[in-house]
């Protein structure tokens, strides 16, 4: 007959083999949901980047029509005198994208032309990951 001091003992905790038996199966939950969630979270951070360009175009046509000039951030984001700025949301400091890069208005070759650029994920200028206002112009057509 089995020993009851025994069998308190045996039902007191995990054996090693039931704990690993779960760090497997934990693992793989996170190495599928995981992949997922990563991928989501670099879709969102460029939807957010895309559509901070296009305000930040929309603020600078607005701009143009009433002052015959491609503005500098600063412009679009400093009230005018009834407190609202061009650039709403921004009042008083330069957005930035998702990557903590300011954005940047570059004025075009052309008189009323400009365009938006966020530098993207790998934070340099003229690589693939860039997003600006031009690319999402021509995404458009």
């Amino acid at each position: 007959m089995s020993n009851p001091q025994s069998q308190k003992r045996r039902s007191a905790g995990f054996t090693l083999t039931e704990l690993m038996v779960v760090i497997v199966i934990l693992g793989l939950l996170m190495a599928t949901v995981g992949q997922n969630v990563i991928k989501n979270l670099f879709t969102s951070q460029e939807a957010k980047a895309r559509m901070d360009v296009k305000s930040i175009d929309d603020a600078i046509k607005v701009y143009y029509v009433q002052n015959g000039k491609v503005p500098k951030m600063e412009d679009l984001t400093t009230p005018d005198k009834s407190g609202k700025a061009y650039l709403e949301g921004f009042e008083n400091q330069v957005p930035k994208d998702p990557w903590e890069n300011p954005y940047e208005i570059r004025e075009g070759e052309t008189r009323g032309s400009w365009e938006v650029i966020s530098y993207g994920p790998d934070k340099q200028q003229g690589t693939e990951d860039d997003i600006n206002s031009k690319k999402l112009m021509e995404e458009k057509k």
